[in-house]
């Protein structure tokens, strides 16, 4: 369960996280989060799948006064990273040796205690002392941790699921030994499905007491293993950092923990071994496996100028490389907080079972007292009167509502990390539910972000290579990006001599001893050079294309002629055909040109534009769009797109894009493949429809149980068994999330 309590004083300003040791339901985590929340200028977050509280306090207060307040609740709590203070690991084996005990004690007792109940003669002399004998164990051993806790709770005058489960079993164990010491029981009695009993065969309720016991461990030893497994989901994106870097040294390589590599330091990394952080290949070449971070299946081509994220796995060749982000400010420890983070906030839909969770133990120990007092009073045996009031005791079960959000969460995130897809939180699950429209900014989400040469043609008596050779030698002064496209494509030349750029228009230079000009057409008109016919032709046909188009002329004739292309990126057609069969209206935004935008939007099937739009306008573009009644979602990379991120119901950047677009997102994603973007949706959806399935299945089971509970159509056994399978169901429901496959 995660809930948040407001912040009775000042905004605090500093920020511990706590690993909580002894919370067994969601009422726990609200308790651990109530304490906290009376401190003043404190708030918390305390997540019950997790284990763990995000506080944020003041700085003058103590920080052992936070540990202090949850240990006075009844609780462990440790600092995160410098202790754990209840081991998933121990935990579980710890259930499992109770749950072993508790199973093969209980199995026997249940065939002899019901047999000898039913069958009179079979039974043998102090036959009740001997299921007694065989209960014992397992209702003081086994059941321990439920009595611990129930305890606990009784010093600090608070109540939890425990209480509910520590009062069933014990009322159930003590009401047998009673009747078996006093000799209690001898009305005939009857079962329903199986009819008239004999006497005594109603006063023994010890299988109930170690059926309970044994079903409710099951439940809690399965829960534990698999909340242990969904957070390992997370907590792979940890063990994916490297632990140690060879640092390169003026007198070689020193092995040294990671925690000593600082920005600038050059380091070596092996075949086989993980890069320490991101950075930029020295030297080397080599293929780096990048598919535990970004997603992408297919190892990457390094060399001298590339760029490399730490976490992934040099595979063959030997690298240098120089560190440009470490620690905390690397892609891998991004992505890691921002999963953990993702699990502090909260769905609106879970506030609901929070407010429930808060009262749920009460109301259910009063609704037991009163049922006991009904049937009573309505002159019912006292034996059917404690059955429905244990029945309702133990069927109750407010965990599965505590569970239901977090575990589906956590399931979900991790799936996504491991897709290259960053959920920041369930709010961008609940907008991912209703978004009907996905506005794509075109520079750098459906482009590759950078012009290349797409194409030379020749004029007159020049070849398309002595064209490219002359304009590269101009450009080669140049630190525009359409010169940076020329030059990056043509051969190794010499820049020009008397190099001129002339802003907005090209430059000139003298390429040989020829004098040469490169610009738009309007430049060589402006310089009095000629541009026939079929010149014009050439440049219309490129710019209806979607290109920028650059003249060559050297020597005071048109040369020829250079097209350069913001080139869509190859999963750009598939991702938005996938956004159609999703229902989804497509948009391009774009500050480009009509004539730009719409060859683009063409080439990868988008159907409708908006083009020309300023950069301080595009907030204003996807409000224009909620306007119409469209819930949005936006994707950009860039700082322009930062404030059409923020307004659109749906936020998701490219991870190559600016910080600033990162924070302003709600989803991130890493893959460098627009396919993700789909994805993204899809299992933001998925996961929604998990949470929203495990409430639903949460809700309807405590408002169907309770009733029957009540009413006495329930066996307290039966009771004890659905109420661990109803915890159980929303853990495994939540699980399948990570069988989501990308792309289907």
């Amino acid at each position: 369960m995660s809930t948040q309590t407001a912040a009775p004083a000042a905004t605090p300003t500093r920020q511990l996280d706590l690993a909580v040791g002894g919370m067994t339901c969601a009422a726990c985590a609200a308790r651990v989060e109530r304490s906290l929340g009376k401190l003043d200028g404190v708030r918390a977050t305390v997540n019950y799948a997790t284990e763990r509280a995000t506080v944020h306090y003041p700085p003058d207060l103590d920080p052992a006064s936070l540990v202090a307040t949850i240990e006075r609740a009844g609780y462990t709590a440790a600092v995160r990273g410098e202790a754990t203070p209840e081991n998933r690991d121990a935990r579980v084996r710890d259930l499992r040796r109770r749950l072993i005990v508790a199973a093969v004690l209980a199995v026997p007792l249940g065939n002899l205690s019901i047999t000898l109940a039913l069958v009179p003669s079979l039974r043998f002399p102090l036959w009740e002392l001997v299921c007694l004998l065989l209960a014992t164990p397992v209702v003081f051993w086994s059941a321990a941790p439920f009595h611990r806790a129930a305890l606990r709770n009784l010093r600090h005058r608070s109540s939890s699921m425990d209480t509910l489960v520590s009062l069933g079993m014990l009322a159930s164990y003590l009401w047998s030994a009673v009747s078996v010491l006093i000799g209690s029981g001898s009305e005939a009695g009857y079962w329903i499905g199986f009819g008239a009993t004999a006497p005594g065969a109603d006063s023994v309720y010890l299988d109930v007491a170690a059926g309970v016991t044994t079903f409710l461990l099951a439940g809690r030893y399965f829960e534990a293993r698999s909340r242990r497994g969904a957070a390992d989901l997370l907590g792979a994106l940890d063990a994916l950092a490297a632990k140690d870097v060879r640092i390169l040294r003026a007198d070689g390589e020193e092995l040294v923990g990671i925690g000593e590599l600082t920005v600038g330091d050059r380091f070596v990394v092996r075949p086989g071994e993980k890069i320490a952080a991101d950075g930029t290949v020295d030297s080397g070449l080599s293929t780096v496996d990048v598919s535990a971070i970004t997603g992408e299946p297919v190892p990457a081509e390094v060399g001298p100028g590339n760029r490399v994220i730490g976490g992934s796995i040099n595979l063959n060749g030997r690298l240098v490389v120089r560190a440009e982000a470490v620690g905390a400010r690397s892609q891998l420890a991004q992505m890691s907080a921002l999963a953990e983070r993702a699990q502090e906030r909260k769905a609106a839909v879970q506030r609901l079972a929070d407010r429930v969770c808060a009262v749920f133990v009460p109301v259910v120990s009063a609704l037991a007292v009163l049922t006991l007092a009904g049937w009573l009073l309505t002159g019912n045996p006292v034996r059917d009167a404690f059955g429905a009031a244990v029945s309702v005791l133990i069927i109750a079960c407010p965990c599965a509502l505590g569970l239901a959000t977090p575990t589906a969460l956590m399931v979900g995130v991790g799936r996504g990390a491991q897709l290259g897809i960053l959920v920041k939180g369930p709010d961008a699950l609940e907008a991912s539910r209703t978004v009907d429209t996905v506005v794509l900014d075109k520079t750098g989400t459906v482009t590759e972000g950078r012009m290349t040469l797409s194409e030379t043609r020749a004029f007159g008596s020049f070849s398309p290579t002595e064209v490219l050779h002359l304009a590269a030698a101009v450009e080669a002064s140049s630190e525009h990006p359409i010169a940076a496209a020329i030059v990056a494509a043509g051969p190794a030349v010499l820049p020009a001599a008397e190099f001129e750029a002339l802003p907005g228009l090209g430059a000139r230079g003298v390429v040989e001893g020829t004098a040469v000009v490169v610009g738009r057409p309007r430049l060589l008109a402006d310089e009095g050079i000629s541009v026939g016919p079929e010149v014009e032709a050439a440049v219309a046909s490129a710019e209806a294309g979607g290109a920028t188009v650059v003249l060559v002329s050297a020597a005071g004739q048109v040369a020829g002629m250079l097209a350069v292309r913001d080139e869509v990126k190859p999963s750009a057609r598939a991702a938005v055909a996938q956004l159609h069969r999703l229902g989804l209206k497509t948009v391009l935004l774009t500050g480009d040109n009509e004539v730009t935008a719409q060859a683009v939007a063409a080439e990868v099937g988008i159907p409708d534009v908006l083009a020309g739009v300023l950069p301080s306008e595009k907030a204003a573009a996807v409000s224009a769009l909620q306007d119409k009644g469209h819930r949005v979602a936006m994707v950009g990379d860039g700082v322009n797109d930062a404030p059409a991120l923020a307004t659109a119901d749906l936020g998701l950047a490219v991870a190559e894009g600016t910080d600033l677009a990162l924070r302003s997102a709600d989803i991130i994603l890493v893959r460098d493949d627009l396919s993700v973007l789909p994805d993204a949706i899809r299992l933001a959806q998925r996961t929604l429809r998990t949470i929203r399935g495990n409430l639903v299945w949460a809700f309807g089971y405590n408002v169907a149980a309770l009733p029957l509970a009540a009413c006495g159509l329930l066996n307290p056994l039966i009771a004890g068994a659905a109420m661990s399978l109803s915890s159980v169901l929303v853990v495994a429901n939540s699980l399948r999330l990570r069988n989501f496959a990308p792309g289907r």
